[in-house]
């Protein structure tokens, strides 16, 4: 199960049933669409999202074998508890079974934008863990794009199950730039906070980079410039933040409405401890800790859909 990170593979299948039930479907609600995906695509979706992740799991620590020997030795499972050769066959296996299912939801929305996402994220994932991830910055930027399509394949699903169902009226209708802007908006935080807790990751696992010579930011630039660029990534995410709080959500601006309190406590505080943590970190599990709570106001960051359906 660790190889696999079943935490990680609930988080993500919840987030793209969340992502659904707590975001599109009150968007279409508010236009008198109601719900869109029926109960199997959705499943489909979420195993396909589940199994390709869980692949790509698989075939990151297939490669990441010496680095993870230095970095955290306690937790190496290829090699010591499964053979490279069982470890590649698992990754097919859960990619292949992950890419049927979701060439099947494609089908059945008929959408080749789905199809494609479905069988080019597999591909993605490999050449990021055979090379990307040694490259400066791409390996990073590539698996903040992978968590930035997350709730983009639910805008994506539900936008070509309404084609299907009401093509002809569909484009005298806000519904598609609605349900892109609500999905987009989560899209970019999952986007941004991936980035930072990847960036942040180097730098807990820097004495392995360097040993086997990858390329990551703290390797390039060291540690002091590397804080510096995730502390205006931060900074940028908390100013995005503000910027669609005051000026974009339809919600009421005062501090006692639950959207604000949420926003202050639930994201702007946890990150802003991150930050202090970011620059109090002097050891490879102080960066662990700070990652961590990056990660955390990622989880609730996305929770944020629950108070879409209260206000």
């Amino acid at each position: 199960m660790q190889l696999v990170r079943w935490s990680n593979l609930l988080f993500l299948a919840v987030l793209v049933w969340v992502m659904d039930k707590w975001v599109a479907v009150p968007v279409l609600n508010q236009a008198a669409f109601g719900e869109q995906l029926p109960w199997y695509t959705l499943l489909l979706i979420v195993c396909a999202t589940v199994l390709i992740a869980a692949g790509g799991y698989v075939v990151n620590d297939y490669f990441d074998v010496k680095i993870d020997r230095i970095n955290r030795p306690d937790q190496l499972i290829v090699t010591r508890t499964v053979s490279r050769e069982s470890a590649v066959r698992l990754s097919m296996w859960l990619s292949g079974t992950g890419v049927v299912c979701g060439l099947a939801s494609a089908a059945l929305l008929k959408s080749t934008t789905i199809a494609i996402l479905f069988v080019f994220v597999p591909g993605l994932l490999w050449f990021y863990s055979s090379s990307y991830k040694r490259l400066f910055m791409i390996g990073n930027l590539t698996i903040a794009l992978l968590a930035g399509l997350t709730p983009m394949i639910v805008a994506f699903a539900n936008i070509a199950q309404l084609k299907l169902r009401y093509e002809l009226i569909l484009p005298y209708t806000t519904l598609e730039h609605d349900l892109y802007a609500w999905l987009g908006g989560f899209a970019l935080f999952a986007f941004l906070l991936t980035w930072i807790r990847e960036i942040i990751k180097d730098m807990q696992d820097q004495q392995g980079d360097r040993e086997l010579e990858c390329h990551s930011m703290p390797v390039v630039w060291g540690e002091k410039w590397t804080k510096v660029f995730v502390t205006a990534l931060i900074v940028l995410t908390l100013a995005i933040i503000g910027h669609l709080w005051w000026h974009v959500l339809p919600f009421p601006h005062t501090w006692m409405s639950l959207s604000t309190r949420y926003i202050v406590l639930g994201i702007t505080i946890p990150l802003l401890g991150a930050l202090w943590l970011l620059w109090a970190a002097k050891i490879p599990s102080d960066y662990k800790t700070c990652q961590q709570v990056v990660k955390l106001t990622m989880a609730l960051g996305m929770m944020y859909s629950f108070v879409i359906t209260k206000m």
